[in-house]
Formats: structure tokens, C-alpha cells, sequence
């Protein structure tokens, strides 16, 4: 895994982790990253200082700050077994379960910043994830 800091256009600038650079490359092409503030998908690397490791037996933060996104990952990951990825469809479906219309179950998906905020307005229950999801078309 590696992580990138990203920009949109708009300039906002934020993480994401990938496979490998070539993934990010590939995802950025097809138009899966988003920027979590705006929602644009013309997505860039942002300029990024290089993580040095520290010399000899020194401690250092990144060890500390790896070892938390690990375990963030982890309990994600955990979070969302049995859960099912909706895709874009997330504020619909989340929407028609709420309204009875649809069977509840746990989902997952991408939602724009207006269309959670909706959801929330609606009494919705949603959340965000703290790391990005790659979707599973993205995958194959």
C-alpha cells in the first residue's frame, strides 16, 4: 500500500491509499477518486515531503503513524464484513430503506457531499468512512 496526498482543482488537498502508483494512475483515469470536500474527480498528486526513516535505533513518528492507519484499515475492514457495496447508488438505496420501500441491510457506497448532507437532513443515518474504499469493479 501507499499513501498520496492528492489535490482537486478546486485545490483542496487530502490523502488516499492505493495499491500501487500505477492504481492510483488507473483510478484517477476512469474517474474513481473524488475529492471528499467538492466531489471533483480531476484529481492530481499533491506535493508531498518524503518519508525519511530515522537513523539508527532512534524512534520516530511514522512507525506510530503507520501502525494507526493499520489499525484504522483493520477495524474498517472489520466494520464493513457483511456489508454490501451499492456504488452510486448508496443515497438512493440508503434513502428507500429508510422510507420502507426497501428491506433493510448494511451498505456502502459513494455519495457527493450534497447527497449525504440530504440524507442526514432526512434523518438518515450515515456516516464516512475514514479511508477510501476501492470499489470492487475497480478491481478486476
Amino acid at each position: 500500500m501507499i499513501v498520496f496526498d492528492l489535490k482537486c482543482a478546486c485545490a483542496h488537498v487530502f490523502e488516499a491509499w492505493f495499491a500501487s502508483g500505477t492504481a492510483f494512475d488507473e483510478q484517477a483515469a476512469a474517474g474513481h477518486i473524488r475529492c471528499p470536500l467538492c466531489d471533483d474527480t480531476a484529481i492530481t498528486k499533491a506535493a508531498m515531503a518524503p518519508n525519511v526513516a530515522p537513523k539508527g535505533n532512534r524512534g520516530g513518528a511514522g512507525a506510530g503513524s503507520k501502525a494507526a492507519i493499520q489499525a484504522i484499515a483493520k477495524a474498517q475492514a472489520k466494520l464493513l464484513e457483511g456489508s454490501i457495496w451499492v456504488g452510486n447508488a448508496f443515497a438512493g438505496r440508503a434513502r428507500a430503506m429508510h422510507a420502507g420501500d426497501e428491506a433493510h441491510a448494511t451498505i456502502h457506497g459513494q455519495a457527493t457531499l450534497a447527497e449525504a448532507k440530504a440524507l442526514m437532513d432526512e434523518g438518515v443515518a450515515v456516516a464516512s468512512l475514514p479511508l477510501p474504499i476501492v470499489p470492487p469493479e475497480a478491481l478486476n
